[in-house]
């Protein structure tokens, strides 16, 4: 009876362990890739199920990359805010990616460019002390705002880049903000037609540095 009883009791330390290794391989298996942006990332005016972000996740599960998004965009976000959220939301999601898609909203107000810059580097520092690789989008403005500014704007997003060691991916209206079919007539924010081609522009810069990341991952 003893011996009986004493096997069940090892059966049911091995039954834990077993269910605790499972857990932990699964947690090793779940990467995530946060994006922090503005109502571009937002997906302004877009159904949520049309919108670039979901449809990116469709391109990452395409691959069998088991990587999540997670999209903290807010419409009307400056990089200021973005800067108030970036560290509950790293807390939260643990991301092994942080996407900063910000500094339209700054630059559309005015806002000083030392300002904007060191918004971008203080996000990508705390982003960076949580272990996340950091991808920054490369953001323009209409020319109205002056020659000088204007190009002091855009000069800004290689500038940090630099300095932050981070990935810069290109503006991803470059081809989209002059095709009136691809935009809403606000002129500002993309429509639905342009989501597939956005979703497309970010998978392309994103993921040659998931799949690097991956055979690191695979090592560990």
């Amino acid at each position: 009876m003893f011996y009986i009883q004493l096997n069940k009791y090892k059966l049911s330390i091995l039954t834990f362990v077993i269910i605790l290794m499972s857990l932990g391989v699964q947690s090793k298996e779940e990467r995530t890739i946060l994006i922090l942006g503005d109502s571009i990332g937002a997906g302004y005016g877009i159904p949520s199920e049309n919108r670039w972000t979901n449809i990116l996740q469709d391109l990452l599960d395409s691959t069998n990359t088991r990587v999540n998004v997670i999209n903290a965009s807010i419409s009307g976000d400056t990089t200021q805010g973005g800067l108030s959220r970036v560290s509950n939301l790293l807390k939260e999601h643990s991301p092994e990616f942080l996407v900063i898609e910000l500094g339209g909203n700054d630059a559309l107000r005015g806002y000083p460019l030392e300002r904007i810059k060191s918004n971008l580097l203080d996000i990508s520092k705390i982003g960076k002390s949580y272990e996340a690789q950091i991808f920054l989008v490369q953001m323009r403005i209409p020319p109205n705002y002056g020659a000088k500014y204007t190009k002091a704007f855009e000069n800004i997003f290689e500038e940090v880049a630099l300095t932050a060691e981070a990935n810069l991916i290109p503006f991803m209206l470059e081809d989209i903000a002059l095709d009136k079919n691809l935009m809403l007539p606000d002129g500002i924010h993309p429509n639905i037609h342009a989501q597939p081609l956005i979703a497309e522009h970010f998978f392309s810069h994103l993921r040659p540095i998931i799949e690097s990341n991956s055979q690191i991952y695979r090592k560990k």
